[in-house]
């Protein structure tokens, strides 16, 4: 009898179980959040600080303030007069003036120079190839990249590549719109026509060919 009990008891359980994972499995994940670039354009573009980099902090004639700092996944550094100071997504001068101002608390006239070392930046300035390259990655961006400056970084394309049939998605008024680029025309055949200016923040996708 009781043998029977447990059985109905784990036959129970187990049938439980299956309809709560059938149920999890039928609820979607939200969209990714858009996080769009300050660099509307190639001019305007100028390097943002984010996690990873490495700054050096000079405090005119306060060496003990003075410092190298890594700046945190959270985007904040700490330094040995204040803690959670936030970094990303400022550009080294916007940062040294927010430094200036935290620091007149405790000093006088504080004047501070920010420089950044082993550059990383925020992912929204960071462009990202993925599908059919040869090495998929994220790539920081430079001033006056371009899509061939791009596709050189991360090693052209696979054979299997569909390099023409390739998208570039970018954040703009905070949507996504796609455009169509021939990387294939570009890398392979020479068509120096096809060579686009990039900007912070786009994703390159190069699907496989179908034949």
């Amino acid at each position: 009898m009781e043998n029977k009990t447990f059985v109905k008891i784990k036959a129970i359980l187990v049938l439980s179980a299956m309809y709560i994972l059938n149920g999890c499995s039928s609820t979607s994940l939200p969209p990714a959040t858009l996080h769009q670039s300050e660099t509307r354009d190639v001019a305007s573009y100028k390097y943002l600080i984010g996690s990873g980099d490495v700054l050096n902090i000079f405090v005119w004639r306060n060496p003990e303030v003075s410092g190298s700092f890594v700046v945190r996944p959270d985007g904040m550094i700490t330094t040995s007069l204040v803690e959670d100071i936030p970094v990303s997504g400022k550009t080294p001068t916007e940062l040294a003036r927010s430094i200036e101002e935290i620091l007149s608390t405790y000093l006088r006239d504080p004047v501070v120079t920010v420089t950044v070392n082993n550059f990383v930046g925020p992912f929204s300035e960071q462009i990202r190839v993925i599908g059919e390259a040869t090495q998929p990655q994220s790539v920081n961006y430079k001033k006056n990249m371009t899509l061939l400056d791009v596709m050189i970084q991360v090693g052209g394309l696979t054979e299997f590549a569909d390099g023409n049939d390739a998208k570039l998605v970018r954040i703009e008024s905070g949507q996504q719109k796609q455009y169509r680029i021939q990387i294939e025309d570009l890398i392979k055949n020479g068509e120096i026509s096809a060579n686009v200016d990039v900007l912070p923040g786009d994703i390159i996708v190069i699907p496989e060919t179908w034949f």
